[in-house]
This record gives C-alpha cells, structure tokens and sequence, in this order.
C-alpha cells in the first residue's frame, strides 16, 4: 500500500525474496518508482485501491503516509489481514547485520546523519536508511551492508512486530502529528517507546534525561537493554553529559570527552543531537580520536539551519525543515541577533505559544508565508509589530530583506508544514535560497 519510497523499497525487496506481490497507490506514481516496478516485474495499479486485490493479501506493507482512518486500511484490519511497515520487512531479511534507529519529534534527521559521518569516517561500511536517504528495504535489496544506520518515524514504529535495533536512539518527545493519533498525546508517546520494545540485554538505548516527556514515561515501558541517557543538566556515569563546556562520553570502561566548541553544529539542540551521536558511535567500539575528528568535520544538512547568504549585512538562515513549534523554537532559542521571523503554511494543531517568550525577546518582524495565517496574527499580534502577509517564497524574501537591518538575521523557520504553497519542505528551502540569491 503506497508507491512511494518506502512502498517500492518493500516490494523490491519482496519479490526478491519470492513473494507474489502487487502495490497499490491511491494517486499516481512518480515516473522512477513506476519504471522500477515495470522492470522488476511487479504487478501494481495507481488512482485507485482494488478491494478484492488488496484484501486478497496474506500479509500488508502499509506505507506511513497512510493513516489509520483511511477506508482502505479499516477493511484490511477488519478482515484481520497482517499489518507491517517497510522497516519490519527489511529488518527480516538484514541477516547479520546490526542495526542503529533514531527517532524522536525533533533532530532525528541530524542525529541521524551525524551519526552516519561518524560511522562511516570511521571506515565502517553502512549505508544511511530510512525518512533520509533510500528505504531501507530498497537498501537491504539491492545493496546490503553490514551497519544500517535508520531514521524512524513514529508512522513506521507503529507498524513493526520483531523489528529490533541493536542501538536505538529516542531524541526527545513533544507534540507533533497529533492528528494521526487522535489528538492523544500519550498515543504519539507510546509509539516512540516502541524503538526499544524488541531490545534485548546486550543492546543500547540512548534517551535525552532533560526531556520531561521521555522521563515521565521510561519506567512505564519495560526496558530490556542497556539505558544510556544523555544530559547538559547532571553528570551521570553511563552515556553522556555536557559540563563547563566538556562533553564526557561514557559506555563502557572507556571515557571519552572534548570541547563543545570544537563542534561542528552549533546551538544548544545541536549539543544533544551531537552527544546521542557520540554516544551511539562508542558502542559500536569506534576509537575517539576518529570521533572527535567527525564531530568536527561534519557539514549541517540542507534545509536545517542552512546558513544560505549574507546580504548587505543582513544573515540569511534556511531552517525550512521546521515544520513544527518545537523545531521553531530551538531555532530561535539558537539566535544571537535581532531576527526577522519567516513563518506559516499549513498548520497540524499548532500551539504558538511555546514560542512566545522567544518572539517576544528576539523577534524584530514576522513574514507570514501561507494561505491561512490569522492564528499567527492572533498569536503574535500583541507582541510583534510588523506582521506582514505574503503568499510566496519571493514575496517573504523580499519583505524580509525590507524589514531587516545589517547585523539581522533573516530566519525561515516556518513550524508549519508546506503542501499549500510547495511541494514540500525542501521546494519550500529550495525557492527561499534562490530569492536570497536574487536579491
């Protein structure tokens, strides 16, 4: 079920293994990933879902794009027909390969890709899987390695029966995609814990210690293997802690440590992101010298912080993965100039007031770039005087530059998703770097 990535990933992976397999995609396909099925054999329809196809089925890969509410996905459950996510599948054919996990609401793609630097500047041969790079199915098909390093969303956690990382990394927790667990906090939560719920004593799990949500609920799940907490807060003598500017990596008998300012990813979110990498990459017996060179050498992904151009003085700063309040918010906690704010598009429940007191302090303008935006002005309106309306990344740029003053910081974090002006948040990045370049 879906032809996207991870749906074509799967059943490339399936028919490899021998499986009679079929897809079925609501909407249409993209050209590669039709050319991909037509070429491996692999019967499929697009525009439509075909009942008694689908319901035929002994076993269903369901992509994560599609929610649980869909018409479709309620008969499948109600025919009591196997529900599996395209990590589960991949999982069972991996042999012995191991297998680190990342997820979390925020800087599981940086964690993520950090901790793929590392690995593999280190010279371990692994590939990066998962919502980053290719599926992981499609990896394990055409490409297998002995390390698969695997951003997860909570959508695929949902999903897996045996799927069990030997280290699996939880971020942090807080409200996001709420619409796709019926508005129930506690629903989101529980599927983040479920990365840990196969893991077995000789394995790692590595959580944040200041995340209030992750600490109310760890000791509601039961834990298996190996807890490696990180923290800026407290000194503790397993996993990580930041303190007067050393970060200190412990997991095992080894100690590791080294200046946080010889980082590569900067503001205080990124010290997180950057210990959970640390961390990961001493279980897998990685010397520290090749850590620390890493760290140091690490370029910031596209779209996350991306420092795009400074123009007549004024900074311009590409966070458009923000696409929730809380990545919003470590953005602009990690501003150190007055900052002219771009922000908008469609909005998944969005409480605004999380980053009040940081509009209040640092924010000199807001660009709203959407075609909804009255909860912005409702939000800020108070607050925050310009608040201009704009409807493309052009018209925000130019808006942007005309409010801002050298030594600003133009920031397009829009804590919103993009699908009612782009095509997603990367064509949102994507038109927001070309403006800049423009002007």
């Amino acid at each position: 079920m879906g032809g996207g990535e991870s749906g074509v990933g799967a059943a490339l992976l399936a028919k490899q293994k021998g499986y009679d397999v079929f897809l079925s995609d609501g909407s249409s396909l993209k050209d590669e990933y039709r050319n991909g099925l037509v070429n491996a054999g692999i019967e499929f329809e697009e525009g439509i879902h075909t009942d008694e196809k689908i319901l035929n089925a002994v076993e269903v890969m369901k992509s994560p794009g599609i929610p649980e509410k869909a018409e479709i996905v309620k008969k499948i459950r109600a025919k009591g027909i196997d529900i599996i996510s395209e990590v589960e599948l991949a999982y069972r054919f991996k042999g012995d390969s191991k297998i680190i996990a990342i997820t979390g609401s925020n800087g599981k793609t940086t964690t993520t890709a950090l901790t793929y630097h590392i690995c593999k500047e280190a010279g371990l041969d692994c590939a990066l899987v998962g919502n980053i790079g290719d599926s992981f199915a499609k990896q394990v098909a055409e490409d297998p390695r002995p390390l698969y390093v695997v951003e997860v969303s909570s959508f695929q956690l949902d999903d897996i029966k045996t799927f069990r990382p030997d280290v699996a990394i939880l971020t942090n927790i807080t409200e996001d995609h709420l619409d796709r667990y019926d508005y129930n906090f506690e629903n989101y939560i529980r599927s983040k814990f479920r990365i840990a719920m196969n893991q077995q004593a000789n394995d790692y799990f590595i959580y944040c210690a200041d995340d209030e949500v992750t600490m109310k609920y760890l000791n509601q799940f039961n834990i298996q293997s190996n807890q490696l907490p990180i923290s800026m807060k407290r000194e503790l003598p397993n996993g990580a802690f930041i303190k007067d500017g050393d970060m200190y990596v412990r997991t095992g008998q080894d100690f590791t440590n080294m200046s946080v300012y010889d980082f590569a990813l900067k503001g205080k979110h990124n010290q997180y992101n950057t210990m959970a990498a640390c961390v990961a990459a001493a279980t897998m017996d990685i010397r520290k010298d090749k850590i620390r060179d890493a760290v140091q050498n690490f370029q910031s992904l596209e779209h996350r912080m991306e420092h795009v151009a400074t123009v007549r003085g004024v900074e311009f700063i590409n966070d458009s993965k923000a696409t929730n309040v809380n990545s919003a918010w470590y953005a602009l906690e990690s501003m150190t100039k007055p900052t002219v704010l771009i922000l908008g598009g469609v909005d998944k429940g969005n409480d605004y007031s999380l980053i009040a007191d940081l509009v209040k302090e640092k924010v000199k303008a807001i660009i709203c770039l959407g075609t909804d935006n009255r909860k912005i002005h409702e939000a800020f309106g108070s607050m925050v005087n310009p608040i201009v309306n704009t409807s493309s990344a052009l018209e925000a740029v130019h808006a942007a530059f005309h409010f801002a003053t050298k030594g600003d910081v133009v920031l397009l974090s829009p804590a919103c998703a993009s699908f009612d002006l782009f095509k997603n948040y990367e064509d949102r990045g994507a038109q927001f770097k070309q403006a800049v370049k423009e002007l």
